[in-house]
């Protein structure tokens, strides 16, 4: 299986903090990758590098075997990349359907596919289309993160903790709804705390610890790891 995404020797310092130091991952086309890890261990930074919100000092990253690193935002999204931030951040004074359409705003089609794709999704996005954003629940607002996300037609989404700060029974579905995009052909690379819904839903899985890769291996194999059980699925060794 090729690897749509590269990342070699990446580090990223915040003046004179290295918040990444050299990490080397791939992210095969068509799975789930996640990053599982402490706050702070480099993992947010580490998905803003990629998709050109920060500098990366070093290393590079290659996305179909083209490099990104010297690249602003804009042109990346064009290649196909897109992500949800950590904390949804909607647009709350507009509403769902224009949230939605702004996450189409580079295209210049018909969105009417997309629009229908995003709502079969989250039905309830549908039935509140003409709400304003603000309004939805947390849960609510995260589908639509996602579902703005989807708009580009992305061939990779990276998503920044989509469980925070949502109920158990929200988690599970928002996890359901990753792995239907993931079954519908779009490869995700996944940054979480949950690390133990994060390492079901993985194919590929790698620890961060203080802006270092520490371990990797399949989802399965990393969750049944005695040292991932003890620091992040809370059984003892």
């Amino acid at each position: 299986m090729s690897n749509l995404l590269e990342v070699r020797d990446l580090k990223v310092s915040y003046g004179g903090i290295e918040a990444v130091r050299g990490i080397s991952f791939d992210v095969p086309q068509g799975q789930i990758v996640t990053l599982i890890g402490a706050n702070g261990a480099g993992k947010s930074s580490t998905l803003r590098a990629i998709v050109g919100l920060e500098k990366a000092a070093e290393g590079s990253i290659a996305f179909n075997r083209q490099e990104l690193r010297n690249l602003g935002t804009e042109s990346i999204v064009t290649y196909g990349i897109t992500m949800v931030p950590e904390g949804r951040r909607v647009f709350a004074n507009l509403t769902v359907y224009e949230n939605l359409r702004m996450g189409a705003y580079m295209r210049k089609d018909d969105l009417t596919k997309d629009l229908d794709w995003v709502y079969d999704l989250f039905p309830r996005l549908k039935e509140r289309s003409w709400q304003p954003a603000g309004t939805l629940s947390g849960g609510e607002q995260q589908m639509l993160a996602i579902g703005r996300a989807l708009m580009c037609r992305p061939k990779l989404i990276m998503m920044d903790e989509p469980s925070l700060g949502l109920a158990p029974i929200v988690v599970q579905e928002v996890f359901d709804i990753i792995r239907t995009i993931n079954r519908q052909g779009v490869t995700i690379l996944l940054v979480e705390q949950n690390a133990n819904m994060a390492l079901k839903a993985a194919d590929l899985a790698y620890v961060m610890e203080t802006g270092r890769i520490t371990m990797s291996g399949t989802g399965a194999e990393l969750a049944n790891n005695e040292d991932v059980k003890a620091a992040y699925l809370g059984k003892k060794k």
